[in-house]
């Protein structure tokens, strides 16, 4: 079987599982947590916005361009991505499983470099970060891909 790596995340949690056969039972080999996204909106903001005020005499807040949320989900997926390109590199893995919430799978899928997603046989889109290994393997196919 191929080198087979399982990546299950989430926008604060990543875990990266193999498996020694196509049927066998998962095995943890590293284990990622972004703290910066678990913080609240007014946590990770330096000040308050600004306010602007029109020609009536009337004002508003200003809006922040990007939510701070998802600023940080957005850097724990790049990070994630340059973590599996430098594994890949180093031919730690040939095939990639990923498990993801689904709006962080978005993210990554935006964020894997093209020759890191050929080597993708495998996607579900659910958030199953925190359950054991042997409930994640449940959500797995019996026989894993082996491209």
């Amino acid at each position: 079987m191929k080198l087979t790596w399982i990546l299950v995340a989430d926008n604060t949690h990543a875990r990266i599982f193999t498996a020694d056969t196509p049927s066998s039972a998962l095995e943890e080999i590293e284990g990622f947590t972004h703290t910066e996204s678990r913080l609240h909106d007014r946590e990770m903001t330096t000040d308050l916005p600004g306010r602007i005020k029109s020609a009536d005499g009337s004002g508003h807040a200003l809006e922040q361009p990007t939510d701070p949320k998802q600023h940080e989900a957005d850097n724990f997926a790049h990070s994630i991505a340059h973590h599996l390109e430098a594994a890949h590199n180093t031919n730690k893995f040939e095939q990639l499983l990923i498990i993801a919430e689904p709006s962080f799978l978005g993210l990554l899928r935006r964020c894997l470099p093209e020759h890191i997603k050929k080597h993708v046989c495998f996607e579900l889109d659910k958030n199953i970060t925190m359950q054991s290994a042997a409930d994640i393997r449940k959500h797995l196919p019996k026989y894993l891909p082996n491209l």
